[in-house]
């Protein structure tokens, strides 16, 4: 089909893997958005509770680098969520202290 044709290199949404994780107390997410527009960026605990938000509005296409310093939080485990044009990325973080 079409589709296998064209490199994935090419703009592909994407969030790339935590580094360091498992951290202590800041990690790095790269995000890449292939097209402009409503971005959230926000990292939950495990009751569900939003413990920080690393984007939310209006962003251009782009790589972007989040940082997320966890000082003031807990050891435990952390999800991150990243909602690009209605495209929900999620991924575990594990925070140790």
């Amino acid at each position: 089909s079409e589709e296998n044709n064209h490199s994935s290199k090419t703009m592909s949404y994407g969030l790339s893997d935590a580094y360091p994780n498992p951290f202590n107390p800041i990690t790095y997410l790269t995000l890449t958005i292939p097209e402009a527009g409503y971005v959230s960026v926000q990292v939950y605990n495990i009751m569900g509770q939003v413990v920080a938000t690393l984007a939310s509005g209006y962003m251009e296409a782009s790589t972007y680098t989040f940082t997320w310093d966890a000082s003031n939080a807990s050891s435990g485990v952390y999800f991150v969520k990243a909602e690009v044009a209605g495209t929900i990325t999620t991924q575990k973080l594990m925070l140790m202290k």
